[in-house]
């Protein structure tokens, strides 16, 4: 299996995601720097968190118009599982590889801190480790996380099952106050059409070790390998 890990000036989770894949890969993702035009033939590629661009303008926005970009979403649209984690998420909806948008969390102030999530969605190559229902622990850090879309598009996502994650109490109930930025109907992350991209809020690499407090994240990143490498 190759992964690629794209970088952005502002990035600051790449190289926790870089580890966590080494962890589960065997070997070292490629580091694709947001300037170069095209990517090697890889079988998955992710959009870390940090702050790209300084979350200039918008958070993601003129990373979506980074020259690499181009051939991610060719990469995407081809079927190449793409996974984007808070910053990636933002990216991502930008891009509009996923729909709606992330705003400015509900309380205005960065947020940082473990959330328990909801797996709602088991049928896609970043997910099929966990059980439908499972209640997993990750951390967030993000000042704009509140995920919003009109309500067609919501619709639109809960008929299609496609919202992969919600926010949620230990016992996986869903309530406001499990929800750390007001994200419209607890989302905490969404797929694709075809299952093939996902983005979410919360940060996997952050607890895929054990050194690190955690490794609720982990299975996604060994499911990934087991799905990928075959």
């Amino acid at each position: 299996m190759k992964a690629a890990v794209i970088v952005f000036p502002g990035s600051n989770c790449d190289r926790d995601v870089q580890v966590a894949l080494h962890q589960s890969m065997g070997s070292a993702p490629l580091m694709v720097w947001h300037g170069d035009t095209e990517l090697p033939a890889v079988d998955l590629i992710v959009i870390p968190g940090g702050f790209s661009y300084g979350d200039y303008l918008r958070c993601g926005a003129m990373a979506a118009h980074s020259p690499i970009m181009t051939d991610v979403k060719a990469r995407a649209q081809a079927g190449v599982p793409v996974l984007g984690i808070c910053n990636g998420f933002q990216v991502l909806t930008e891009t509009g590889l996923l729909p709606g948008m992330l705003m400015r969390n509900a309380g205005l102030n960065f947020v940082c801190r473990d959330v328990y999530l909801r797996v709602e969605v088991t049928d896609t190559v970043f997910t099929r480790p966990y059980r439908k229902g499972q209640v997993i622990r990750l951390p967030v850090a993000h000042g704009d996380g509140n995920y919003f879309a009109d309500a067609e598009t919501l619709k639109r996502l809960e008929d299609e099952d496609r919202v992969a994650f919600h926010y949620c109490e230990a016992d996986g109930a869903v309530t406001a106050a499990a929800n750390p930025n007001g994200s419209l109907a607890n989302i905490a992350g969404i797929v694709n059409e075809r299952r093939t991209v996902l983005g979410l809020m919360p940060h996997p690499e952050r607890l895929s070790d054990a050194l690190l407090g955690g490794t609720d994240g982990r299975p996604m990143f060994e499911g990934l390998v087991e799905a990928l490498a075959a």
